[in-house]
């Protein structure tokens, strides 16, 4: 696997370097349809004539049945009344149907849209392109090998900088996604520790600009990571701690730094999950997969920033040596743990991780984790749930969320919520005792590691896969957030 690429190329084109003979899509805007110097009189007044009927949302006119050089999908504007999440599936329909159409290479004539006067429009657009067109083909031989639509021509009749960058970035940063996706859909005996952190070497090496630490287990046990060598006890595939850095910033600036959880496979261990939906733990390593394709796009797009990424790699299996409900560790903190329940091991790969970067000395910290069911019961599958020590920190994660329709929401981190963690044996329990705030005690179990930095938490079990249906398999999420967070406050 390498740096995931569904579309072989994307490129700003103005109006007259456009490939002529590419299919060309045209949005209908009333407006800015009647001034286009696309068509003539002619054909701009068939297709408003067409369009006046309400109910019509788009047009195909094929080459072979008019005097135009190639087929032409006109398609009705976006309607602003509608949300911004609508946006989203409208554009992803556009690039589904231009696969199922076989179409090849296709012009994208993005200023004869409404949404052109939107800055972020033309990025989004390419983001959506890359994603909409990516396959999963890995081990399945009878998945479709790979889309059919493979080069991308975005049209404009005045070209700029800041375009050309809009469409670099979106490219990249669908390849980020993309590349969490291939990630976490691979099955778990492929995706172990040690194929992901060999994955990370090698995407280091294809992309370049950072480099990368990889800490085996008898560097963990030297450190004293009790808490996340606990989980990795009961497994025969040995665990990993794999740090990415890159250094675009200001020589000597503090980093910005993300954590993310990387459990390749969650039985539950000895508290043992139910065998329903089990096969949907592989993706419980959806935190690494987002923190790795967010170092992946930070990199390709060679962001001004300075940026460390970590992340706790192991599987959590039920054996005769694994830990038991009960027992108590050291981590590398020194705070010792009950551990209640080992199905919540998240927190404990994170509590050592968490505890290992603060050695960067961070601007802040962003742990990224698959963590509790309860976000699920609370969020569904909208949105992540974030907490933090830092307001600011949080408030410009809620606004990263918004900006990419990536969405979190804030839950409390009050400190009645610590009392839930109380045990007569550790310092504290991994679990409260009860189902109660189940997503804030998580919270609340991993900023005991994290007071010496700015810090906030995002729990995205609900929104890092699709469980079910024609649609399963990781979604990506959140790479559009964490890439937009980093970029925006550096």
């Amino acid at each position: 696997m390498a740096f995931y690429k569904a579309l072989e190329n994307v490129e700003l084109k103005k109006y007259s370097e456009a490939s002529p003979l590419n299919f060309k899509v045209i949005f209908y805007s009333k407006v800015l349809f009647k001034s286009t110097k696309l068509f003539d009189k002619e054909i701009k007044a068939k297709v408003s004539n067409y369009f006046d009927d309400d109910s019509k949302s788009s047009l195909m006119i094929s080459k072979e049945f008019s005097d135009l050089n190639a087929d032409i999908l006109f398609v009705r504007d976006f309607d602003n009344k509608k949300s911004a999440y609508k946006r989203d599936g409208w554009l992803a329909s556009l690039f589904i149907a231009l696969d199922k159409y076989g179409v090849q290479s296709a012009n994208i004539y993005v200023d004869t849209t409404q949404q052109f006067k939107d800055k972020n429009f033309v990025f989004e657009l390419v983001k959506t392109a890359e994603k909409a067109t990516y396959r999963y083909t890995d081990t399945n031989p009878n998945t479709k090998k790979e889309s059919t639509l493979k080069n991308v021509e975005i049209c404009v009749e005045k070209s700029s900088a800041a375009l050309k960058r809009s469409v670099e970035l979106g490219l990249n940063v669908g390849r980020g996604a993309n590349t969490a996706r291939n990630l976490g859909n691979r099955p778990a005996n492929h995706a172990t520790p040690t194929y992901i952190a060999d994955q990370i070497k090698a995407l280091a090496k294809e992309i370049g600009g950072f480099k990368v630490k990889v800490l085996e287990e008898e560097d963990m046990e030297k450190l004293g990571m009790g808490s996340l060598l606990s989980v990795s006890r009961g497994s025969v595939e040995p665990a990993k701690l794999v740090t990415m850095e890159y250094h675009g910033g200001k020589k000597g600036g503090k980093p910005v730094v993300l954590v993310g959880k990387g459990v390749t496979f969650d039985t539950g261990g000895i508290s043992l999950k139910p065998g329903a939906k089990m096969d949907e733990m592989k993706w419980d390593m959806s935190g690494a997969g987002s923190v790795i394709g967010t170092m992946c796009a930070v990199a390709a797009s060679k962001i001004p920033v300075n940026l460390v990424c970590a992340v706790g790699l192991t599987e959590n299996m039920p054996a005769g040596n694994a830990t038991k409900p009960g027992d108590v560790v050291t981590s590398m903190s020194g705070q010792t743990i009950e551990i209640l329940n080992t199905d919540a091991e998240g927190r404990l790969v994170l509590c050592d991780v968490l505890t290992y970067i603060g050695k960067y000395n961070p601007k802040y910290v962003v742990d990224v984790a698959t963590l509790t069911g309860a976000v699920i019961v609370a969020l569904g599958s909208v949105a992540a749930g974030v907490m933090g020590n830092d307001q600011k920190l949080v408030d410009n994660i809620l606004e990263a969320g918004q900006a990419t329709g990536e969405k979190a929401w804030q839950l409390p981190l009050w400190d009645e919520y610590q009392t839930y963690l109380h045990s007569n044996f550790a310092d504290m329990a991994n679990i409260a005792p009860g189902r109660a705030a189940g997503t804030i005690e998580g919270g609340c179990f991993i900023s005991r590691f994290t007071e010496d930095y700015k810090w906030a938490h995002l729990d995205i079990a609900g929104v890092a896969d699709i469980g079910d249906g024609k649609n399963k398999g990781s979604t990506g999420k959140p790479v559009g957030l964490l890439f937009e967070l980093v970029n925006s406050n550096r």
